[in-house]
């Protein structure tokens, strides 16, 4: 996180923070592995009020951020999410909020009311919808796209499938990404809409709900498209960069709270006199947990505000970061495992919920080698143009 934070970012985080303990305490972690939706409505509704899905959505539809800086207020609560394990479609969330918002611009597309009523009930916590982006295998690197979107008259016909998709069964509307010739286009779906089947699968997350989403000619009326048809690359590569970033902090939201808990189990149990933690052998594994932590924080900083900025190396960044803390981050967790001995391996004690987090997110929208393929081809592509 953030070195240092406005007073204001402090007293955001620290209400999340807050509300997290109170309503997502590990026992009811425990108790909603198997509830389908993985979170409750009314604590998700609460959330929505404390501002955990307006920062990334225009005025006109009710956003607003902390500090001028709306993606790096956001990663805030990410890492209480990811340190607290939390429930809740967090990046799902907001990325459609967002998506929805930049398509509607400056009020051009208020003639939309269906569309500014979704958002509005996004951002109030009473609506979820997610973003169908990712495919299966062989279909599973970031920027490959096979569902296809194809003109019919008035209308745009879906053929395809998407997987994972977050909390799929809870929303109302999916996000769609699709390609169109050459070109990506963006349709948004109703769950309930003929030819779509949503088949839920299983996670090692005791909270978070995936499912394969199927689209067998599925008819949408033009109005459905967001954006322009064939013309949505660059919309979906800032969705994309939006959800990596906030994926990240989340990981290191988790890493951080599974070596607090170490360190302490350390210095508590003792072992032939001492605690744990005066050992030689073991300091040098803190050690070595503490520069990957520290280094994780820093590069998912970089990467928020390159992000926020618009800066050219957002892509680059994001993948770099991405690439480091999924891999490092496994490492560090596994680790925080074996320092704990037998107890760190079983379901009563609370280390591995910090571990299942951490393991799904280093598999969303690519994995660590996808991403370090990624940053390898911007830099030749960086060469080629040079």
């Amino acid at each position: 996180m953030l070195l240092e934070l406005t007073s204001d970012q402090e007293f955001f985080r620290e209400t999340t923070a807050r509300y997290l303990a109170e309503r997502a305490p590990v026992g009811e972690l425990r108790r909603l592995r198997h509830d389908p939706a993985g979170f409750d409505a009314a604590y998700w509704r609460g959330g929505a009020e404390l501002g955990w899905t307006s920062l990334l959505v225009s005025e006109r539809h009710g956003g607003g951020s902390i500090s001028g800086d709306p993606l790096v207020d956001l990663t805030l609560i990410a890492h209480e999410f990811g340190a607290h394990a939390a429930p809740g479609p967090l990046v799902a969330t907001n990325v459609v909020a967002a998506a929805l918002s930049a398509a509607d611009g400056d009020g051009g597309d208020a003639a939309r009311p269906d569309r500014d009523a979704l958002v509005a009930g996004l951002v109030a916590g009473e609506a979820i919808a997610s973003w169908a982006y990712s495919e299966p295998a062989p279909s599973d690197r970031p920027g490959t796209v096979e569902l296809t979107v194809r003109p019919d008259g008035s209308d745009v016909v879906l053929d395809g499938v998407k997987r994972p998709v977050e909390s799929a069964a809870a929303a109302s509307h999916l996000l769609v990404t699709g390609r169109t010739g050459e070109g990506l286009t963006q349709v948004l779906v109703p769950t309930d809409a003929p030819g779509v089947t949503i088949e839920p699968l299983r996670s090692v997350d005791l909270t978070r709900r995936f499912a394969t989403v199927r689209f067998a000619g599925v008819r949408a009326p033009a109005a459905a498209v967001v954006g322009e048809i064939g013309g949505a690359a660059e919309a979906v590569r800032r969705q994309l960069q939006l959800a990596l970033v906030l994926l990240d902090a989340e990981a290191v939201g988790a890493m951080q709270r599974a070596f607090d808990m170490t360190v302490e189990w350390a210095f508590d149990r003792y072992s032939f006199g001492r605690p744990l933690a005066s050992y030689q052998a073991l300091k040098h594994r803190f050690a070595d947990m503490k520069t990957w932590l520290e280094a994780s924080h820093a590069v998912s900083d970089a990467a928020a505000a390159a992000v926020q900025a618009g800066a050219p190396e957002a892509d680059e960044l994001v993948s770099a970061a991405r690439a480091y803390i999924g891999d490092r981050g496994s490492e560090l967790l596994q680790d925080c495992v074996q320092l704990h001995g037998g107890i760190g391996v079983t379901f009563e004690h609370d280390l591995h919920l910090f571990l299942r987090r951490h393991t799904v997110n280093r598999t969303l929208f690519g994995t660590p080698a996808d991403h370090r393929q990624r940053v390898a081809d911007i830099v030749v592509e960086r060469e080629r143009a040079a």
